[in-house]
């Protein structure tokens, strides 16, 4: 069976947006999603196509974030913390 990038990334962001849909009702998740992302990264720096995978990762979150209706604004900011982190991580 062959990873594909999709395959790889698609259930790192789906739990991150699971995280944000939590932060919407008023949970204070971001003790979580930094663990989850730190994990995801953890994870997709093993993988021989790490650059592509966190590129694909961050795009993901951005993407979510920016179709998102303005009127989830703690949706929102949960996906943007961690693209933001996700992006500081890649660069280590």
């Amino acid at each position: 069976m062959r990873a594909t990038v999709v395959g790889l990334v698609t259930p790192h962001l789906l739990r991150v947006v699971d995280l944000a849909n939590e932060a919407e009702k008023g949970i204070n998740v971001d003790w979580h999603v930094r663990d989850a992302v730190g994990r995801t990264m953890a994870e997709l720096r093993d993988q021989y196509n790490a650059a592509d995978l966190v590129a694909s990762y961050v795009d993901g979150l951005e993407n979510v974030a920016v179709q998102a209706p303005r009127f989830r604004t703690e949706y929102i900011r949960a996906l943007r913390t961690a693209a933001d982190l996700a992006r500081r991580l890649g660069r280590e």
